[in-house]
């Protein structure tokens, strides 16, 4: 028996676990057993389909409320100040008014210790709260009350991406909200503003997951 018969090359495509992907209704389901702040931590992962470092990495200042949108500028990942993903990352997302209103009322609640530049602040540092601990203690048993297997913080990106997908939103608009990289980005896109038709493609999805009323 020669030695290479004896060596066992593992099937890598099995040991790379898909994220979940959520319908609406578990969207729902899911934020009723996740406290706050993760609560809202989702929510804008779930309706603008930012990445958790995206998320993390999110300043007051980079919201412009007068024309309703967020520009991403940084992200934030194993406690260090980082650059987006790619140059293309960087480009503006529509913020629609349910979400805005979400967003004004987590400010709100915020103790005036953690009334700071950053929209996700720890409690014990100040600095951005530590993803995986909400993962751990909150959206693994979430994930499991709402049938969804290891429930994970980027499911919501997928879930994003998904959910354009299947209401019939041009594949551009996908392609520009989710803001994959793309050889044509210029350095234009940091002050450029949403189009309409991402601004309503987004909107759409945003009324579908967040309650009437919200």
């Amino acid at each position: 028996m020669g030695v290479a018969s004896l060596v066992r090359v593992k099937d890598v495509s099995k040991r790379v676990r898909q994220p979940a992907v959520l319908t609406i209704e578990q969207f729902r389901q899911v934020l009723e057993h996740i406290p706050e702040p993760y609560r809202t931590m989702c929510v804008v992962a779930g309706c603008l389909g930012l990445r958790i470092s995206e998320v993390l990495g999110l300043q007051w200042r980079d919201f412009d409320w007068d024309t309703r949108q967020v520009q991403i500028r940084r992200s934030w990942v194993c406690g260090h100040v980082g650059e987006p993903k790619t140059e293309n990352s960087r480009r503006p997302m529509p913020v629609d008014l349910a979400l805005e209103k979400i967003l004004r009322e987590h400010r709100r609640r915020l103790p005036s210790s953690l009334q700071s530049e950053w929209v996700f602040p720890s409690k014990r540092t100040g600095m951005p709260a530590h993803p995986w601990s909400a993962q751990r203690r909150w959206l693994l048993r979430a994930g499991e009350k709402v049938g969804t297997m290891r429930l994970g913080l980027h499911a919501f990106r997928h879930t994003y991406s998904t959910l354009l997908n299947e209401h019939g939103t041009d594949v551009k608009v996908q392609q520009e909200l989710l803001r994959h990289a793309d050889i044509r980005t210029t350095m234009n896109v940091y002050t450029r503003a949403v189009p309409e038709r991402l601004r309503k493609a987004n909107s759409k999805l945003v009324r579908l997951l967040l309650p009437t009323g919200t």
